[in-house]
């Protein structure tokens, strides 16, 4: 088997990316061809040593764009890509190759699926975030702080201005749409998709073409088990990006009408606000993998009151692993790790006094402690681990290839599945 792996980064700076790189780096180990095509540099220094084939066009992403104009027309159409990537895939054999795309709406644009159609290579998307059914990307209102359950594209969406920055930016991302639904046909075009919580797919399913298959592969987990610790727990632990969506001032204030100390670990736009705000709360910036694993060991809990959808939070699943019980909002996705009231507690969604209840209730140093050792056993029971999701992605690829030979056997158009699963 030969897979080839889309994304708009070839190092890790995020979720996608890290996904991305550790399965490339997984399927090699385990005698896969792999290849990976990016937009944007450096490139991780494991790959080529591990035999993987890296195309990366060195372009910028909305970060690096020294013309925020020129990375406009980028985003919405990237020409150069597309070229690449038809390239890449002229030289790939059909009855061998898979190619799984991670991203797309930060550098290599939805032009990619002029060139993935035009090979007529089984492909397949994970839905990391969501947008290829929402311009924006997220089914979240930035001005209104809610989630948006406006049609994507409707004439409600059209003059909704529910971007994080400006409604200028909407109308670019717009446009993009229009060109990922009507030109390059994506949505059509990915008729195996990659899910990685139960609420993503409910959102998304209504809006992709019938007979869409949806796979359940969930991300994998990297931490190593270790013994819970014995000690009193500590803090109540913010881990992420420090922003409203993320839900960090609803933690803020819950933490100080429950009379307990706030830890925030990471940065965002509101953190200047809210350490200002709140003084009492403690900010200790960015910390590294192991750095924040220790963390979480120590913490009474990790509190997760993220406001929009998300799609799998990983640090949820982190803190189970390391014996750290969850506080969740129940709008999210990260609710779907945590057993109410075993492992953790859920949280009506952007309420600060009901999740105040909880940062008392585990005060109680026996019921964090009893709630801690429940999430450790329950985690290590079916521990997320890269081999299991290499062992879940080998079967969808294989799922993917078998129903692209059965196609080509009986010599007629590509069609999409007719069953879902």
């Amino acid at each position: 088997m030969h897979v080839v792996l889309v994304a708009d980064h070839a190092a890790i700076n995020g979720g996608q990316a890290k996904v991305a790189i550790e399965s490339a780096l997984g399927l090699a180990a385990r005698g896969v061809r792999v290849s990976l095509f990016a937009a944007v540099g450096p490139v991780d220094p494991r790959l080529e040593p591990a035999g993987i084939r890296v195309v990366c066009l060195e372009q910028d992403d909305v970060t690096t764009a020294r013309s925020k104009l020129a990375f406009a027309a980028q985003a919405i159409w990237n020409g150069a890509a597309r070229r690449a990537l038809a390239r890449e895939l002229a030289a790939c054999d059909p009855r061998d190759t898979v190619v799984h795309v991670h991203a797309f709406a930060k550098a290599l644009s939805p032009s990619i699926g002029t060139a993935l159609r035009a090979s007529g290579l089984p492909c397949l998307y994970t839905m990391h975030e969501f947008f290829l059914v929402c311009p924006t990307g997220g089914f979240y209102a930035y001005p209104e702080q809610r989630i948006c359950h406006r049609t994507p594209m409707s004439a409600a969406c059209i003059g909704a201005n529910c971007d994080a920055r400006s409604y200028p930016r909407k109308v670019a991302r717009m446009i993009r749409h229009v060109g990922l639904s009507h030109v390059a046909r994506l949505p059509e075009l990915f008729s195996h998709v990659v899910t990685i919580s139960d609420l993503q797919e409910s959102v998304v399913r209504p809006l992709m073409p019938p007979g869409t298959v949806f796979h359940r592969v969930d991300n994998p987990i990297a931490v190593a088990r270790a013994p819970v610790p014995g000690d009193a727990p500590g803090d109540f632990l913010f881990v992420g990006r420090i922003s409203t969506e993320k839900g960090a001032p609803i933690f803020a204030e819950a933490a100080r009408r429950a009379g307990v100390r706030a830890v925030f670990v990471g940065d965002g736009p509101e953190r200047a606000d809210l350490a200002a705000r709140y003084p009492e709360a403690e900010m200790r910036g960015w910390r590294d993998a192991a750095g924040v694993q220790a963390l979480m060991r120590q913490a009474r809990a990790l509190v997760f009151p993220s406001v929009w959808y998300e799609g799998q939070p990983l640090t949820v699943y982190e803190a189970l692993a390391c014996g750290t019980p969850v506080i969740v909002s129940d709008a999210c996705a990260g609710r779907e790790a945590v057993t109410d009231g075993e492992t953790g507690f859920w949280f009506h969604s952007g309420d600060p006094d009901a999740l105040a209840d909880h940062l008392r209730r585990l005060s109680d140093n026996t019921l964090a402690a009893r709630m801690g050792r429940a999430a450790y056993d329950r985690y290590w029971a079916a521990p997320l681990s890269l081999d299991a999701h290499l062992d879940r992605l080998g079967d969808v690829y294989e799922a993917v290839l078998r129903g692209a030979a059965a196609r080509a056997a009986i010599g007629g158009p590509v069609e999409r599945p007719l069953a879902t699963a």
